[in-house]
C-alpha cells in the first residue's frame, strides 16, 4: 500500500488515476448498460479523493476524474470534433473540482459520525449541482446524467416518476458514498448502512405508494426508419416506399425521423403534395422534419411539420436547444477555428421560441421534439403540463451510427416517458427507434442501426399526472438548500475556530499596606 502510494506522489500518475477512475461510471450506460455498475462505480474515484494530500490536489483529482468521465461519455464525438474533444472534456471536467473539495472536506482522515452523515447529503448534492450546470445547453446539455444508467430498471423508473432523473442520481451517489465509508471508516458504518436502509425503505415506499399512470384507450404509431442513405432526394424516396406499406394497417400517426425532409416544403410543394397523398393514402397525418433553409425567415431551421391529406396543416415546431458545435458554435468568433479540426457546424442554424403541442385528430394530442431536447427533462414536462398524450423524439443518430450514442440516446426516452407518465416515440433515421410506455416500459420491438422498415406500435395512452409533472425539479432545490446550509454551518464554525479565547481574569495588584490575610488593611 505504501508502494502504491509512493507511486502515486507523482501528479501526472495520480492525475491519471484519476482520469481512470472517473471514466468508470460509463459502463453502466448503454451499450454496456451494466446498471447495478453505477452504484459502485465512483467508489475508485472518490477514495482516491479523499486522499488527497491538499486541498489542491483534492481539486486536480475531481477535475481529472471529471475529464475521465467526460471524454468516456463523450468518445463517440471523436470521429468528428477529434482534438477539441478534449478540449470540451477538459472545460466540462473542471466543473468537479469544487466536488473534490468536498469529498476531502467530509471524507479526509477519520472522519466522525457528524461528518459522514453530513457527506452522505453534502456529496449528493454536490454531483447535482455539477449536473445542474452541465445541463445548461450552452454546455452540451445533460447528456450522461448519472441517473440516466436506471433506464431499465423498473423500481428506478417508478422513482422518477416521483422526482425525475435528479432524484436518481442522487441517490445513486448517496450509495458510492455509504459504500466507500462502510470500506475505508470502519469506526462509522452506523451511518452508512442507515443510508443504504434508507435508500432502500424509499424505493419500496415509492413502490408502494406512487400513483401509476391510468391507461385506458390505445393509438397506433407507425415509425419510419429508412437507414442510412446518401442524398435528400434518395432517403425521401426510400421514406415514401416504406410508408406505402403501412397502407391499410389502420395506424393513427406516422413519423418520420430528424431531417427526414432535406427542402422547405413552401419552396418544394412537389414534395408537401407528395406526402399529402401519403396521409390520404395510409389514412393518417404524418409528422416529417425539415432541415432547410425557411422560405419565410432567414436561416436554416429544424422543424417538426405536419402534414394530412390535405398539405400542411400549419402546426410547426422548430427546435429550440440546438447541439453546440453540432448544430452552432458558441462564441463563434473565439472558437470558430472548431470547424478547421472537425466536422463543427459551417453555418449556426437558428432556433424556435416555444414548444408546440399538436393536434394530430380525434382528440389525440402529441408533443415533439428534436434530436438531443429528449434529453431535457423539463421540456417533456411541460409538454405534459400542456396538454401532450403522446411524446415524440424525431432523432438522427446517423454520423455516431457504430457507436455508443444510438442507445444511449433511446435510453433517454424511458426516463422521460416515466417521469412525465406519458407515453414516448423515440423516432430515427438509422435506429435505434423505440417506443415506451407511460411507466418507462418498452412497446413492440426496437429497431436497431441495421434495420430498415416501418413499424406499427400499439401506444397504450395514459392519464393523470405524477408528482414529477406536478411539483417540477424540487430534488434540485432540495439539494441546492443542503449545500447553502452546509455552507453556512462550515462557515460559523470557522468563526469559531478563529475567534481567540477570552483572557484569563488577572488578580487585582496588592499595595504594601494590604495584607495578604485581610486586603485592603
Amino acid at each position: 500500500m505504501k508502494t502504491f502510494g509512493h507511486w502515486l506522489a507523482s501528479p501526472w500518475r495520480r492525475s491519471t488515476v484519476a482520469a481512470l477512475a472517473g471514466a468508470l461510471p460509463v459502463l453502466a450506460f448503454p451499450e454496456p448498460s451494466l446498471w447495478w455498475c453505477a452504484y459502485v462505480a465512483l467508489v475508485p474515484w472518490i477514495l482516491l479523493v479523499r486522499s488527497a494530500p491538499t486541498w489542491k490536489r483534492a481539486a486536480y483529482d475531481g477535475w481529472s476524474g471529471g475529464f475521465g468521465f467526460m471524454l468516456a461519455m463523450h468518445h463517440w464525438l471523436l470521429p468528428n470534433l477529434h482534438v477539441f474533444t478534449f478540449v470540451i472534456a477538459a472545460l466540462l471536467g473542471a466543473l468537479w473540482a469544487p466536488w473534490g473539495l468536498l469529498v476531502r472536506r467530509c471524507l479526509a482522515g477519520t472522519p466522525s459520525r457528524g461528518r459522514i452523515a453530513a457527506a452522505l447529503l453534502v456529496l449528493p448534492s454536490g454531483w447535482i449541482a455539477v449536473e445542474l450546470v452541465r445541463s445548461w445547453q450552452g454546455l452540451g446539455g445533460p447528456w450522461g446524467m448519472l441517473g440516466s444508467t436506471q433506464w431499465q430498471v423498473e423500481p428506478a423508473l417508478r422513482l422518477a416518476s416521483v422526482g425525475g432523473v435528479w432524484l436518481l442520481s442522487f441517490l445513486v451517489v448517496a450509495v458510492n458514498v455509504a459504500v466507500v465509508v462502510l470500506v475505508a471508516v470502519r469506526e462509522s458504518r452506523i451511518p452508512a448502512v442507515a443510508c443504504l436502509v434508507a435508500t432502500a425503505a424509499v424505493t419500496s415506499a415509492v413502490w408502494v405508494w406512487s400513483p401509476r399512470p391510468d391507461t385506458d384507450d390505445r393509438v397506433r404509431i407507425a415509425v419510419v426508419q429508412p437507414g442510412v442513405v446518401t442524398g435528400g432526394n434518395t432517403r425521401f424516396e426510400r421514406e415514401e416506399q416504406l410508408t406505402r406499406r403501412l397502407v391499410g394497417q389502420d395506424v393513427d400517426l406516422i413519423v418520420w425521423g430528424e431531417s427526414s425532409v432535406g427542402f422547405d416544403l413552401s419552396r418544394r410543394p412537389d414534395l408537401a403534395r407528395r406526402i399529402a397523398a401519403l396521409s390520404r393514402e395510409t389514412g393518417a397525418e404524418i409528422l416529417v422534419n425539415v432541415d432547410a433553409r425557411r422560405s419565410d425567415k432567414p436561416g436554416i431551421y429544424k422543424s417538426s411539420i405536419l402534414v394530412g391529406p390535405d398539405g400542411l396543416t400549419g402546426d410547426r415546431y422548430d427546435k429550440m436547444r440546438l447541439v453546440p458545435f453540432g448544430e452552432y458554435i458558441p462564441a463563434r468568433s473565439l472558437l470558430g477555428w472548431a470547424t478547421s479540426v472537425g466536422e463543427a457546424a459551417g453555418e449556426d442554424r437558428r432556433k424556435g421560441s416555444e414548444q408546440v403541442v399538436m393536434n394530430v385528430g380525434e382528440g389525440l394530442r402529441v408533443g415533439p421534439m428534436v434530436c438531443f431536447e429528449t434529453a431535457f427533462p423539463d421540456m417533456t414536462r411541460h409538454l405534459t403540463e400542456n396538454g401532450a398524450d403522446v411524446l415524440i423524439g424525431q432523432s438522427a443518430t446517423s454520423t455516431f451510427q457504430q457507436s455508443w450514442a444510438p442507445e444511449q440516446h433511446a435510453s433517454l426516452a424511458a426516463l422521460r416517458a416515466a417521469e412525465t407518465g406519458r407515453p414516448m416515440v423515440h423516432a430515427t433515421l438509422t435506429g435505434v427507434s423505440a417506443v415506451y410506455s407511460a411507466s418507462g416500459q418498452r412497446v413492440g420491438p426496437l429497431l436497431d442501426t441495421r434495420a430498415i422498415t416501418a413499424q406499427v406500435y400499439d401506444v397504450p395512452l395514459a392519464h393523470g399526472t405524477t408528482p414529477y409533472v406536478r411539483h417540477g425539479d424540487w430534488t434540485v432545490k432540495a439539494a441546492l438548500l443542503i449545500l447553502v446550509a452546509w455552507a453556512a454551518g462550515e462557515g460559523v464554525r470557522s468563526l469559531r475556530v478563529r475567534r481567540p479565547a477570552p483572557a484569563p481574569p488577572v488578580p487585582p495588584a496588592r499595595t504594601v499596606r494590604e495584607s495578604p490575610a485581610r486586603p485592603g488593611r
